[in-house]
């Protein structure tokens, strides 16, 4: 599968731009939690780029495999905390936006474990991951984890 384009090489300001702000986004809570809404995130997108960079990505912080495979079932598997439970939950609502509006319970998930500010920065990390998929998936991008590092450390700089 051949890229339709190429985002940074068209638009490398903007890409740049985007770029800093997922990371400072990703930044801003715990890596692991990160690294899992990513992947979920992507599951549903069927990003087949991001699901293969941020699976990478979470075995390098320390992410196990039990929890990486069975991520796409985490309502049926006893190794997530409630504070991870409540982060897919709010993933899960947000990707899915457009098959319905009933996100109140995943929303009251989120309050019981998140304090506010740790809500408004999940919603945004949850809105980069599928703008990110959005990017992958529209423009038939795969980048390779380790190139992936290298372009994301050029682009912060």
């Amino acid at each position: 599968m051949s890229p339709k384009l190429a985002p940074f090489a068209v638009a490398p300001a903007l890409m740049k731009t985007w770029m800093k702000a997922s990371s400072e986004i990703a930044a801003s809570l715990e890596p692991s939690l990160i690294e899992l809404v990513k992947i979920r995130a992507s599951q549903i997108n069927a990003c087949a780029n991001c699901i293969n960079m941020h699976a990478a990505e979470a075995r390098a912080k320390g992410e196990t495999e039990q929890r990486i495979y069975l991520l796409s079932a985490w309502r049926e598997a006893p190794c997530y905390t409630d504070r991870e439970r409540a982060a897919l939950g709010w993933t899960e609502a947000l990707t899915r936006l457009s098959e319905g509006h009933a996100h109140e319970a995943a929303y009251e998930a989120l309050w019981s474990e998140f304090t506010q500010e740790e809500q408004v920065k999940l919603t945004l990390m949850i809105n980069v991951i599928n703008g990110w998929n959005r990017l992958a998936v529209g423009f038939s991008l795969w980048i390779e984890p380790e190139a992936a590092k290298v372009t994301a450390t050029a682009a912060v700089a």
